[in-house]
């Protein structure tokens, strides 16, 4: 065992990436007798499943995010190194931070995912996606901007693109976006403005598949349909977005070519490896699938390279089913477990069995008092499902005070259906100014189909 972080390890695990995956290979490689670096552009730890919370205004960046430094605190064979890792030497076992390079025994890959536009990165200019805190922050931006900005507007058409609100993409991220963009129009801002009624925005989500949520169950896929649909969610499937240019969103659905004029397009409809998978591949020579991820071994090694291990959305293992598993926490957080405890065996001449994934189920939130929740042996759906997801977040946020403050968060939001982190912050954009205008939704023209 290292007594000292300045003396030569036995063992050197250098993780780049702080997310669920390289956070729990570092937690579970808290006593082993190796010496651990986690690097991490960033200096804390994000708690992705709830950005749309922050996006939406319900929760404050800090509640769902922690300092590494302080997570890892107690782990005393562990340092943390703020930088973003540029190369990598496999040959001389290193990795380049800036002028720096770090030496290794054991490297864990975990630098995950970015939203993905297909091949027309242009669109994100128009459509953010959610993968990041400064994702979320424009996101509230806009979004608030948007009744900020339909509030002084007094011309009809203008108005009706600034009350418009688009999601791309039908899966948990997409679904919980668009009910939680429901709730504020038409519970929490009803009464907060003069000129407008908010509940006469429109919220479109836009899936291109045959139902929402394609990963959950029909019946749940069905389910949440209908509670977005209570909301006063229009949900629209079979829809593909063909062009995002100008506050227009052009759409086809089966022969039909329409678009939508609106100023709050928001992105939840795929993603792409980080840019680590290609400097990896040029390095190793290691395989890419179409979205750049890193296609790994069935124990997550890269192919030729034993001591090098790719793990979470970076990763495609397709060991299990032929398929690749989702990118999603619980994935991330097995996969880093897993590569944790192997190279603790291989320090002891041990093998194990190849990587298996458990699935515990899959969850997405619909609104207040209604979620979805697949377990496999059960499904819940309604009151008793949304419970169920309140525990399991709570549950795997990383810190105590986190914790507790989304708790009381979220008791008090129950309450009052009041969302406090309504803030409207980062790049700053004008808003029209003009005095009163009488609105041109009703509330029966808000709720029906696209069909122009």
């Amino acid at each position: 065992m290292v007594d000292s972080l300045d003396k030569q390890p036995l063992h050197q695990v250098v993780i780049v990436g702080g997310g669920f995956g390289g956070l729990y290979a570092a937690k579970t490689l808290a006593k082993a007798p190796v010496n651990v670096t986690l690097i991490d552009k960033r200096n804390f730890h994000l708690f992705q499943p709830l950005l749309y919370q922050v996006a939406t205004g319900t929760l404050s960046p800090a509640d769902i995010s922690s300092p590494l430094r302080s997570v890892l605190s107690k782990s005393k064979n562990t340092k943390v190194l703020l930088g973003a890792v540029d190369d990598i030497d496999p040959q001389a076992q290193k990795v380049l931070v800036g002028d720096e390079a770090i030496p290794y025994d054991t490297l864990i890959l975990a630098t995950g995912a970015k939203h993905s536009y297909f091949g027309k990165d242009d669109w994100e200019e128009f459509a953010p996606g959610l993968k990041t805190v400064e994702d979320a922050i424009e996101m509230r931006r806009r979004i608030f901007t948007a009744f900020e900005a339909a509030e002084k507007e007094t011309d009809p058409a203008k108005r009706r693109a600034w009350l418009t609100f688009i999601i791309v993409g039908g899966g948990p991220t997409g679904v919980e976006l668009a009910g939680a963009i429901a709730e504020l129009a038409y519970q929490t801002l009803k009464e907060d403005f003069r000129n407008i009624d908010t509940s006469e925005a429109r919220i479109l989500l836009l899936e291109g598949m045959d139902r929402i949520l394609p990963p959950f169950a029909p019946e749940l896929s069905q389910e949440a349909e209908k509670s977005l649909k209570g909301l006063g969610v229009i949900v629209q499937t079979k829809t593909l977005v063909t062009n995002i240019e100008n506050d227009i969103v052009t759409i086809r659905q089966g022969d039909d070519i329409r678009e939508i004029a609106s100023k709050t397009i928001l992105w939840a409809a795929g993603v792409k490896a980080s840019p680590m998978g290609k400097v990896l591949a040029e390095r190793t020579g290691a395989e890419l699938d179409r979205a750049g991820r890193v296609v790994v071994e069935a124990d997550l090694s890269v192919k030729g390279y034993s001591n090098i291990f790719v793990i979470g959305d970076l990763a495609n293992f397709s060991h299990q089913n032929g398929k690749p598993l989702p990118g999603v926490a619980p994935v991330a957080k097995q996969e880093g477990e897993y590569v944790a405890a192997l190279i603790q065996q291989r320090l002891k001449d041990n093998v194990l069995p190849p990587f298996n994934y458990t699935d515990h189920g899959s969850l997405a939130m619909i609104g207040q008092n209604s979620a979805v929740v697949d377990l496999g042996f059960i499904k819940l759906k309604g009151f008793f499902a949304w419970l169920f997801w309140l525990v399991i977040h709570i549950y795997f946020l990383i810190e105590f005070d986190n914790k507790l403050v989304v708790m009381i968060q979220w008791a008090w939001n129950s309450i009052t259906r009041n969302r406090g982190a309504r803030l409207i912050t980062g790049q700053e954009s004008p808003v029209p100014i003009g005095d009163n205008s009488k609105s041109y939704y009703s509330p029966e023209e808000r709720r029906q189909p696209i069909n122009v």
